[in-house]
Formats: C-alpha cells, structure tokens, sequence
C-alpha cells in the first residue's frame, strides 16, 4: 500500500491495514500537528510512516534523540494548545518516565496520546513489563484496542478525551494487535488545529501558543500538591466517563451451555482469543470487552457479573484487571468465583493464543463438572500443544553477512587473546542494539546488559568492582540516545575500560531511521550530523581512535593499545550497516583449490554466507557482502575475491 492513502482517503474509504498503520490514520483523522518518537520494536512502523507523509499531513515528526525527549517535545507541543503524539515500546516508557509521570500532573491544552506498544513474551525486548501499570502509577487513563479498526478508532477518540479532560491518554497496544492487518473504513479528517490562540506560521504544520501560568505548570512543591488533587478529581470524572464510554463493550452469545451462568472480561489482543473460543466452541459465554480498562467502568462491571455463577478473566501480561476486579467483588460482596491467572487458569506470563485460552477454559469447567469436556482432553489438548512446540525448528539470530559489528568481536577477542588474556579476564558489557547478538558463539561478548546507555554505566562500575578487564560496546544511535552521561561519569571518576562505540551510520536494528549522527532528520531533510568523536573529546576522553573495523589487522592493533591504557579509552568502529539501501554492489569472495579445511573462517568468524557442505567450504554469493575480512583471517591464503 502507498503510504499517501493514509492521507489521501476520504470518508468511508476501506483500506487493507498493519495495526500500526492504522494508528498513522487516525493521527490523521485527529488533525495532530506534532509528532515524535525513539524507534522501538513493535511501534517502529508508526514512525517510519509518518517520516513519510508528516508533510502532506501537515505535521512535524521528528526521530528523537531518546523517549523521554519525544515525551517532552510532544508534551509542550500539548500544554501549547496543539495536538501531539509520541509513541514507543514498553521500555522506552522507561526511559520517558520522569517527564512522562510529571505531564499528568500539569496536563495539557490540545489533545495528547503515549502510544506504548507491549511486547508479551518478548520477541524483541529484554523484558515483558505491562504498560498498564504505568497508568497506575501516573493516574492516566488507558485505552486498549484490539484490531486494526478499534486502533484507527480509539486514537480518534483518545484525542477528543484528552483534550476535553486536559490529561494525556495512555494507547496500550502489543504485539499482535500492532502487526495484525484489517480492512479499516476511514472517517472524517480533522485539520490541525489550536486550543489557546491561533498564530500565523511559515511552516508546513501548525504553530501553537503557550500561555504562562506557572501555578499550574511548573511543579515546585507548593503547586504540585494541589496539581496532585486536580488530577485526581480528573481520574473521578474519568470513571464516570468509563462507566458510560462506547469502547466498553457487552458481546452477547444468544444460545450456548454457559448462557447466564459463566462470563468473561478481558481486552486487547486477549480479547480476540477469547472471543474465538466462546463463539467456536458455542460456550454462550457473554464477554465483557474493555476498551477504556482504566479507569475500570465499576458499575458496569458489577452490573455484568451481578448473576453469573463464574468470571473468568483473560488478560496479558499481568493479572492486573484480575487484581481491581477481584477488589470490585468483595467491595460489593457479590459470591461469584473468578478464574485467572491467580488461580493458574492461565499463565501467569507471555502471551495468549487460542490454545492457551481453550485449555484455561475447559480446565475449569471440566472440574465444575459441566458435561462439556472430561479431564482426558485437556491433557489430549496440553500433550499435542507441547508437541506441536517441540517439532517447530528454530534457528538463533545472527549478525548480517558482512556485518562490520561481527569485525569489531572478532578483533576484540583476538586481540585479547594476542595479549595473553584468557576470557574469565575480560568482562564484555553489552547493550540495546544488533550487537547484543555479540553474546552468541563463537565471539562470547556479552557478558552483562541492563538497558538502553546502560553498557558505558557498566563499565564504570566493573572498572571500579573489579580488576578485570572491561570492554563495554554501544551502538551510534544508542551512544545518542542515552550514552553520554555515563561517558561523563567515567571520566570524572577515572575509570578504566575500553569503550566501542559502533557506528553504523543508522539505527539499524528498528528498520534502518536516522539517528543525530547522520545528516538528514526525520522527515527526510538536510540536517546538521553530530559528530561522535567530537562529543567523546570534549567530554575529556583522551584516547580516541577511529577505525574502519574491517581492516582486522588495524582494528586488533588498535584494541590492543587500548587495553593497555590506563582510563577511558574509546574505539569508534566505523563502517555502513550492510542493509543500507544504495551501496554498491562488489565482486562476492570465492574458496581458492588450496583450502585445507582448517574452518577458521567458519568457527572464529562465524559468516553466513560461509558454510561448510560436502565436504567443502563453499561461499554463498547472495548472502556475501565482501567486506574481505575472511580474506584477511584465512591462515593459508585460501579466500580470494571472485575474478569473474
């Protein structure tokens, strides 16, 4: 699909839609005039596409440097009278907690929408925390869609809450709801618009006008507290406003066993797989959807369970509906047992599917003893699901043929090695990016992670705890987002350990956006590039070399000045992602007669596009990028380019 019909649709236009580029339509239709994010796996989509059409859509997006300065940019733009929109994973929540907690408290004059895109059982994070905990935290309301549609949908209603109640809106969405597609019939298109004053502008989005007023806006002590008590009577309103919102939502079932006797409450993509079951297996549960689950519609949630002999709720990740709803019974003494994740119904972690719901289901009613199913399926049900899993291949992830992250390992370990060091001398901390991929063999470097920036804060703390060698690696666009202070800190306080900062020159693990080491910005255009290593220098770090990482020999003789210096010493390992688009295309490596099958190229390298097959090394000449780095290693002169 061309992205402009994402701008270009008209009213009761259908289009075939990713989830997340559903949310980009119902920005649209929101008329947001400023948007801005840190790419993060499920969201990145959103960002890549409105890098696209922010102009046609008259709208400023910008990659920003981190998720908490997305947060600020989008908040101010807010509180300034403008509709804005920041989006990122579960984690980059973190990162954007400080501001993000403080912009409940001031609230905001246009509409303002976090969207938060949950990764249950972590197909690219480092762990599986659940969004909606965050609301609690920060009293902020929380929708949940749960297909392509409801995402266009909500986000045009998650708009107009925000701006009537003044508070931003928290859009929980997760993995399988942002990349599921549906066919989506577009709605009306709002032009941006301004809610304190309207101003001219030479730019192609609309400017905005803050007024000042400091009691409700800066939170020194005195105003936070009574900022503290107005957002509570918002989140009081809000709950009558959840009580009575369309996107809470009875689905009936007019015939079925369970008709009356048993219901269900769930939301987001759980929803999609309890609704599949109850419909297919005609149980006649009704299910109670919740599409604005916090603050809970309370009365409506009573009203639902008032007759029912059982609840079960379905929920990913936490039992957190489970937890208020349980609450919500014994306040109103209703004697109904509830079947989750406390009483193992369902797992306590991961994601859902069918299976997992169908068992968690049958489970309890063949124990209730309903006549539907005996105990012997449900085993029939678990054993086939576990063989299923058992007989599905899995192959581990790998670093890129022609990789220049895989030349830098490599160089590092050899030149530990040529040191004389053994490994349980080295400590590798790792980071966020492709190269946590280091941790797998044959190169072993990484040892450590925590976060985003956390690998420079490691070193510090390794160098400090230990006298061990530490080697700490971080990405280009990772050293912007979140890298410089701990560099800051590792010079003030002396530390020692080598420091690689490898850049790409993208940031290539969220599908290749730009990051504030290159020279265009977010929506395309010319923009001044930082540099890298004059940042590192003015920091104070005096050891600094700059390396093309393919030249092994240059690269390990580099390492090994490195760690022999006594402080921060800091490698920049430059070289362009392979999967940059536009690079030009070199003659492929080939195996020459004289190779004795010594496999250094297969076992230390660890290429792809080199493997070992028939009793013979071979080269596959799609997957090579010839970067020549087995050329270099080769001991018996045994690789060479391909002269045809």
């Amino acid at each position: 699909m061309a992205y402009d019909q994402l701008v270009t649709a008209e009213k009761s236009d259908k289009l075939f839609l990713l989830g997340n580029e559903a949310a980009v339509r119902g920005v649209v239709e929101a008329g947001v005039s400023v948007a801005a994010t840190y790419p993060g796996t499920p969201s990145s989509e959103i960002g890549n596409i409105l890098s696209v059409i922010a102009k046609d859509a008259d709208m400023y997006f910008e990659f920003s440097a981190n998720e908490k300065v997305a947060m600020e940019v989008a908040a101010t733009a807010a509180v300034s009278g403008l509709r804005s929109f920041t989006f990122m994973k579960h984690v980059g929540l973190n990162v954007a907690a400080d501001s993000f907690m403080t912009t409940a408290y001031s609230g905001v004059k246009g509409g303002m929408v976090v969207l938060v895109a949950d990764d249950p059982s972590l197909f690219s994070s480092q762990n599986e925390q659940d969004t909606r905990n965050y609301a609690r935290l920060a009293n902020m309301p929380v929708l949940e869609p749960s297909n392509p549609q409801e995402i266009k949908d909500m986000m045009v209603y998650a708009f107009d809450l925000s701006e009537y109640f003044e508070i931003p809106v928290i859009f929980r969405t997760t993995t399988r709801v942002s990349h599921m597609r549906g066919i989506v019939e577009c709605g009306d298109k709002s032009s941006p618009k301004c809610t304190t004053k309207d101003v001219d502008s030479n730019t192609h989005w609309k400017k905005g006008f803050f007024i000042k007023n400091s009691k409700e806006l800066v939170p020194v002590p005195a105003n936070a507290l009574d900022m503290h008590t107005k957002l509570v009577e918002k989140m009081d309103k809000l709950c009558v406003e959840s009580n009575e919102s369309v996107m809470n939502e009875v689905y009936s079932f007019e015939d079925g066993p369970l008709q009356g006797k048993f219901g269900v409450i769930s939301s987001s993509s759980a929803f999609n797989y309890a609704y599949d079951i109850v419909n297919q297996e005609n149980l006649g549960m009704d299910i109670l959807k919740l599409g604005l689950s916090f603050p809970l519609p309370k009365d409506l949630i009573v009203e639902f369970c008032s007759n029912l002999e059982g609840l079960f709720i379905v929920e990913e990740v936490d039992p957190i509906l489970e937890k208020e709803i349980l609450s919500i019974i014994g306040e109103y003494c209703l004697n109904i047992p509830v079947y989750g994740k406390f009483d193992k119904t369902f797992p306590m972690v991961h994601e859902f599917g069918p299976d997992i719901i169908r068992n968690g289901f049958y489970k309890v009613l063949s124990k209730i003893k309903t006549g539907l199913i005996d105990e012997s399926t449900i085993y029939q049900l678990n054993d086939g699901l576990v063989n299923l899993i058992d007989n599905i291949p899995t192959r581990a992830p790998t670093l890129c043929a022609g990789c220049s992250h895989r030349s830098a390992f490599f160089s590092a370990v050899r030149a530990y090695e040529e040191l004389g060091l053994s490994k349980s001398d080295m400590i590798f901390a790792s980071d966020i990016g492709c190269y946590t991929l280091g941790i797998s063999p044959p190169y072993e470097t990484a040892d450590y992670l925590l976060a985003m920036g956390s690998s420079i804060g490691d070193g510090c703390g390794f160098s400090v705890a230990t006298n061990q060698n530490v080697m700490s690696f971080i990405g280009d666009s990772t050293f912007f987002h979140s890298g410089l202070s701990p560099l800051v800190n590792a010079v003030h306080n002396k530390t020692n350990f080598v420091l690689t900062i490898l850049d790409n020159r993208i940031t290539a693990m969220t599908g290749g956006q730009p990051n504030p080491g290159i020279p265009v910005d977010g929506m395309g255009d010319e923009a001044p590039a930082v540099s890298i290593e004059d940042i590192v220098k003015a920091i104070g770090v005096e050891f600094i070399e700059i390396v093309n990482p393919h030249n092994i020999k240059k690269t390990v003789d580099i390492y090994k000045n490195a760690l022999n210096y006594d402080g921060v010493a800091v490698v920049i390992a430059r070289y362009p992602c392979t999967l940059i688009k536009g690079q030009k295309r070199k003659k492929p490596m080939e195996i020459k007669d004289n190779c004795i099958k010594c496999l250094e190229c297969i076992e230390k390298l660890a290429c792809p596009a080199i493997s070992y097959l028939d009793d013979k090394v071979v080269v596959d000449e799609s997957l090579c990028k010839s970067c020549t780095v087995c050329i270099q290693i080769c001991p018996n002169n045994a690789i060479g380019v391909k002269k045809e």
